[in-house]
């Protein structure tokens, strides 16, 4: 049995495992309304007030398993019964005010907020905009400003919360990033699951005659340790899946049609990472002719396994919560049928009973370790500076912003809309760290690009062009 981080990340395991042996039994109807109190048996409530709402929140969690609110266009709902305990954001004033007679919190504030009461300063929260000037002026750090996690890590401005003390997701502002989820420190917000379709479609398989591909995410390794990667392949064979292909070989196909793309306009921005791309439509929309043109590697897998297979249907595994989104756009030309994240794969072995850690590996030995370097910060500009060098012809003088988290991209953003630098490729990445920390991962840990870099080693001295050459009379194993 793993040992979750959170004892969030263990809910949200424990309802998509029983959700997924349901699915895989056929008795969904019969038998979701026993999930709440299958998870949470009583008789005392060990994280709520009571068992009663410990219960009211797992089925909401069983909603959200099973798709969640389809009227909702965010992949992130919050889970309103579960959102109540987080103070509302504002500004404070702490202990350290020592009510000084230079008041220069005073002085700038914008709305006359502020005011000494009893020797301390006094902020009336009818009058504040939590503008923060008062917390830059004042001399002791006394003035700090208390925000719930979710709304800090949403660096779309696109929660608020209302006089209920309830998270809002505003649909326009939010990219599907993930960040809240993970953020949220009493899971009251959760990304919802493809998980039954994923099931659906593999049982289907054996009805229908067509088969099912597993595209994994190059940011895999490592994630369900101590079973290897050749062991999670043979575990995907298992649950029915005709093939397993690398998107890292996605990502070489990126990589190669990025950079000749680059050569030709000069300048361009990266368009691996849906979430940065949502993000510079959304906050940056004049610099969005800048985002590549190029599919992304988890598009350019599925459709390379269309092509050597037209009636397949093909499931992207990954970390990523904004993939969920991504697949359902028109631009994807239907290339990925479905998307399941790791923390929803784990579950999907444990409802079938396959302990991956004793089974035979596998092969999967398909991408460059420019490919498989995709999933860290840094790796996609690497893979582009490659494939220019490989390309020939008249050089490239590549000079690379590699975006580690939203705050970077915005600021290589900003720099290029006034032209400040000689940036000519901004790699964005919504995650800090890249995908080897994305919101969905089972193991978030320094260790994950440490991980990453061992597997794109073993690729050897595979060059991109070698890994296209091969793909091209290649299939998925």
């Amino acid at each position: 049995m793993r040992v979750f981080e959170t004892r969030v990340q263990e809910l949200k395991d424990g309802v998509l495992t029983a959700v997924a042996r349901l699915a895989w039994e056929d008795r969904l109807q019969s038998g979701i309304l026993d999930v709440p109190e299958q998870i949470i048996p009583g008789p005392d409530a060990k994280m709520r007030c009571c068992i009663y709402k410990e219960r009211a929140i797992i089925g909401s969690r069983v909603k959200m398993a099973m798709g969640g609110d389809k009227s909702n266009p965010c992949l992130v709902e919050v889970l309103q019964i579960a959102c109540d305990e987080c103070p509302v954001t504002e500004i404070a004033v702490g202990p350290a005010c020592r009510g000084c007679i230079a008041t220069r919190c005073i002085q700038t504030c914008p709305k006359d907020a502020i005011s000494i009461v009893n020797h301390r300063a006094h902020i009336d929260h009818s009058k504040c905009i939590t503008c923060g000037k008062c917390i830059s002026a004042c001399p002791y750090g006394a003035i700090e400003k208390n925000q719930r996690p979710c709304e800090r890590g949403c660096k779309g401005d696109a929660i608020t919360m209302g006089p209920d003390r309830k998270a809002a997701i505003d649909p326009a502002k939010c990219i599907s990033c993930g960040t809240c989820v993970y953020q949220c420190p009493f899971g009251a917000i959760m990304d919802k699951s493809f998980l039954v379709d994923a099931i659906q479609m593999l049982q289907g398989s054996e009805r229908w005659g067509y088969h099912v591909y597993a595209a994994v995410a190059p940011s895999i390794a490592g994630q369900f340790a101590p079973a290897t990667l050749g062991q999670v392949v043979a575990g995907l064979k298992q649950l029915g899946f005709h093939g397993v292909a690398e998107v890292a070989l996605g990502a070489d196909m990126t990589a190669a049609e990025e950079a000749g793309e680059l050569a030709e306009k000069g300048m361009l921005a990266s368009s691996c990472c849906p979430a940065f791309v949502d993000y510079v439509e959304k906050r940056f929309p004049e610099q969005a002719e800048l985002v590549s043109k190029t599919p992304s590697p988890m598009v350019m897998t599925g459709r390379w396994l269309k092509e050597r297979d037209p009636g397949a249907k093909v499931i992207f595994i990954g970390p990523c919560v904004a993939k969920k989104k991504e697949f359902q756009m028109g631009k994807t030309m239907g290339a990925i049928d479905c998307v399941l994240t790791f923390e929803e794969l784990y579950p999907m072995f444990q409802s079938r009973d396959i302990d991956i850690t004793v089974l035979e590996e596998a092969p999967l030995d398909q991408a460059s370790g420019f490919g498989r370097a995709f999933a860290h910060s840094g790796g996609v500009a690497a893979a582009v500076a490659q494939a220019l060098q490989e390309k020939g012809g008249e050089p490239f003088a590549l000079c690379p912003a590699a975006c580690s988290g939203l705050d970077a991209c915005k600021t290589a953003l900003l720099k290029a809309s006034k032209g400040i630098g000689n940036t000519n490729f901004i790699e964005g990445m919504a995650c800090e760290g890249g995908c080897v920390q994305g919101p969905a991962v089972l193991i978030r840990s320094p260790r994950n690009q440490a991980d990453v870099e061992r597997h794109a080693k073993e690729a050897g001295g595979r060059t991109i062009a070698q890994a296209l050459d091969g793909a091209d009379g290649g299939a998925a194993t």
